[in-house]
């Protein structure tokens, strides 16, 4: 006698999934918080579907999830429309640099169409073959290979060229969080490259510069008033480690919310600075 799936069944099949599930959700929203929802949402459609006949449970979810991201993505292209000053992904922080999509891969995918995304991601990165991706974004494989190459030739600049040993990468990001906090500027300015950039994402929740600060002069100049501020204020150091796979830190700031801080790294330089205060980006390091 043959009994019928239970939830018991569905969640035991589920659970061994999920960080995978999750990590290609963040990816395609660039949202802790969405892509726990979407992946939650991809667990009770996963419930309630016939999984009798479900032979790959990992490609049935895959599907079902890329899916609910592509339909969340317009949602979230048209809140950014709004949004005030730059958007950057929600900080990531791991002890080790993941390499297949750091920060400034994630920027460039924000310039892609939904489906240039998805099938970039699930071809490039997550390495599935073209019928895997046409059947998950419901195109035809001659298709899903034009929106790869498409999304390929927008964010080939943004792939990662040079790579740091990762002390001398997370030695540089203490450095760096010790000079712009003492207001040693001698000391800072001798890590930035001479065209650095400044990006600050407070989200018009917290004070953050609403565009983006160019060249070496201004973002020295930037970082003398930060400086000033916190000698009064202060700022405290929670931990240094990658952030979406760049080396780089949090810090409590005077007002008692995270921040983080990643930089982006060519030749030994600092290239761009990327500080995320926008506190709804930073609950899920709490």
């Amino acid at each position: 006698m043959t009994t019928s799936p239970t939830p018991g069944d569905a969640a035991a099949a589920f659970d061994p999934l999920r960080p995978k599930l999750m990590r290609v959700a963040y990816r395609m929203l660039g949202s802790v918080a969405d892509a726990e929802d979407m992946v939650q949402e991809a667990f009770i459609r996963w419930i309630r579907a016939d999984r009798s006949g479900v032979r790959e449970p990992e490609a049935f979810l895959r599907r079902t999830l890329t899916r609910l991201c592509l339909d969340q993505l317009k949602s979230a292209r048209r809140r950014r429309e709004t949004y005030i000053g730059p958007w950057l992904p929600d900080p990531v922080v791991e002890e080790d640099a993941v390499e297949d999509v750091t920060l400034p891969l994630m920027l460039a995918l924000e310039r892609l169409s939904p489906l240039e995304r998805a099938a970039f991601l699930l071809h490039d990165v997550f390495g599935l073959g073209f019928d895997e991706v046409a059947e998950t974004i419901e195109r035809d494989a001659a298709a899903c290979r034009q929106l790869a190459a498409r999304a390929r030739s927008h964010v080939r600049d943004a792939r990662p060229r040079f790579q740091m040993e990762r002390q001398r990468s997370l030695a540089l990001a203490e450095a760096f969080f010790a000079a712009s906090r003492s207001g040693d500027m001698k000391a800072l300015g001798s890590m930035l490259a001479a065209d650095v950039s400044a990006h600050a994402d407070g989200g018009g929740k917290r004070p953050a510069a609403v565009e983006v600060i160019l060249g070496f002069e201004a973002v020295v100049k930037q970082y003398e008033q930060v400086a000033a501020w916190l000698r009064e204020n202060g700022s405290t150091l929670v931990r240094v480690g990658f952030v979406n796979g760049l080396p780089g830190f949090v810090t409590l700031e005077a007002d008692d919310e995270l921040q983080t801080t990643a930089l982006e790294i060519e030749d030994g330089k600092i290239a761009a600075i990327y500080v995320v205060r926008n506190p709804d980006k930073l609950r899920h390091l709490h």
